[in-house]
């Protein structure tokens, strides 16, 4: 199936957000599935599951699996991330990058 026009689609979503309460939200969820992908890719790449990785890492397969899935409610603390990336030989690099004046 071809994408139809999405400018209208694309036009929605960029004035939903522009009000700052829904735009924070947009940007906590995205975070949260940024996390996702940047744990399980670095779990696969270092060949182990989710029990493996949460064994070496001190947690649970479960909580392995919501983070990846980003089912979870809440936002993973840092320590979580930095403990899941060790435990497949990886590290976290941090950078701040500023927004554009409005």
């Amino acid at each position: 199936m071809k994408y139809q026009n999405l400018a209208p689609a694309r036009t929605y979503i960029e004035k939903k957000l522009r009000d700052k309460t829904i735009k924070v939200l947009f940007d906590e969820e995205k975070t949260k599935t940024e996390i996702a992908r940047l744990v399980r890719t670095a779990r696969e790449s270092a060949g182990l599951s989710q029990r493996e990785i949460a064994i070496k890492a001190k947690t649970t397969q479960a909580v392995v699996a919501r983070l990846e899935l980003g089912t979870d409610t809440r936002m993973p603390s840092l320590m979580l991330i930095v403990r899941l990336l060790k435990a497949a030989n990886a590290h976290l690099e941090l950078k701040c990058i500023f927004d554009k004046a409005s």
